[in-house]
């Protein structure tokens, strides 16, 4: 079993940055590929980012492209989501997940574990 707490949410004004964290229990974070999605008020959950086990490949949503970055410590068992340049509609409560597989996928059904949802608001 893995479990996964996030921080770093908050309120930013558009053209800010912030940087959301996910720690992950167990002994398995090093073979899992992380992945982190968002979802806004009266919307589905969206693809944000991904990165494989060992964070070499990383893969993002077209949206948050050149602004957010995936990356990870496996010596921490912590993931990051690097967030730049924030615009209003960024605002939405982040989740990062992890998978039984060092592949990432764009997927939210290919992740097994996920944590308990960071709120991120941008003003504008």
């Amino acid at each position: 079993q893995v479990q996964l707490v996030e921080s770093g949410g908050g309120l930013v004004q558009a053209g800010g940055s912030l940087r959301l964290s996910c720690a992950a229990s167990g002994r398995t974070f090093s073979l899992s590929a992380m992945g982190w999605f968002r979802q806004a008020p009266g919307k589905e959950r969206e693809f944000v980012g991904s990165v494989s086990s060992s964070g070499g490949s990383t893969s993002y949503a077209d949206s948050v492209k050149g602004r957010f970055t995936v990356s990870r410590d496996n010596t921490k068992s912590t993931g990051y989501l690097q967030m730049s340049s924030l615009k209003p509609e960024d605002t939405a409560v982040y989740y990062c997940a992890v998978r039984k597989s060092g592949v990432y996928s764009l997927s939210a059904d290919a992740y097994n574990y996920w944590g308990q949802g960071t709120q991120v608001t941008v003003s504008s």
